[in-house]
């Protein structure tokens, strides 16, 4: 990946991205919601399911409003849900630890895009156990976009290389998950195939480590949690269990270790 640039400290870097973060959460919390039902994310305003009433832009602020009305409707007191704050703050920090890891480099758009699409999808699959084409399909575009900004920009990696290896590692993924798909379909849907394509170009852009472990990680942390569901009796072997968030959780442990798991595991060899 990039290097960071030096001449902005963390100290300054790291808020700013966090409160960006808690920007893009507020936001992620309507394409969570309308996307999947094909609404618009623009119209109609935000506004009470329970009244109607319009959330004014005093109640909108992230997190804040959510505590100054105590989790109501400023109108009709209907109860707010908690996972908004929840999202809004769970994105800050997600941001923030992104900017405290790559720093000021041109990887860092690439990653905070990736992770915003990783909140929305895991929430959206567990949700309603599919993942839509109207958040995967435009975050492959701007996903190979960004990456290839950060391979290409001046101080970027200067190298199309990486983009290239993204590029195939997007094909091998996806080609692996579309054979398990095929073999197997009631053990995945459609959704998890095109999400491995995302998947595939940021692991491999990071380095073939990253694609292995990340790409191995995903069936490990989805097979113990199913496992455990299993131990404790909360379900059985026909119940359905969204897989997206553990491609996605899996992905994340590539990214941030795979390449050192990846070279101490050659090591041994």
């Amino acid at each position: 990946m990039p290097a960071a640039d030096p001449s902005v400290p963390q100290a300054v870097l790291v808020p700013a991205v966090a409160l960006l973060g808690l920007l893009v959460g507020s936001f992620l919390n309507v394409v969570v919601w309308r996307v999947p039902r094909g609404l618009s994310v623009v119209r109609p305003p935000s506004a009470c399911p329970g009244c109607g009433a319009p959330v004014r832009p005093r109640d909108n602020v992230p997190v804040v409003s959510w505590l100054l009305l105590r989790g109501r409707c400023r109108d009709c007191r209907r109860p707010v849900s908690v996972r908004y704050p929840l999202v809004e703050a769970g994105t800050a920090v997600a941001f923030g630890a992104v900017a405290a890891w790559v720093g000021a480099s041109w990887a860092l758009p690439a990653l905070l895009h990736l992770a915003a699409v990783s909140i929305v999808l895991a929430l959206v699959d567990l949700d309603l156990h599919r993942l839509p084409d109207a958040i995967v399909g435009p975050a492959s575009v701007v996903g190979v976009v960004l990456v290839a900004l950060a391979c290409l920009a001046p101080g970027g990696q200067g190298d199309l290389a990486p983009l290239v290896r993204g590029l195939v590692g997007a094909a091998v993924l996806l080609g692996l998950y579309l054979v398990i798909w095929l073999v197997a379909p009631g053990g995945m849907g459609l959704g998890d195939v095109k999400l491995a394509g995302v998947l595939g170009l940021h692991l491999a852009w990071a380095g073939w480590g990253a694609l292995v472990v990340g790409g191995f990680a995903a069936f490990v942390l989805g097979g113990a949690f199913g496992a455990l569901l299993l131990l404790s009796r909360r379900a059985d072997r026909r119940t359905g269990i969204p897989f997206g968030p553990w491609m996605l959780a899996g992905a994340w442990v590539g990214l941030v270790a795979g390449p050192s798991l990846w070279s101490g595991y050659l090591g041994l060899l």
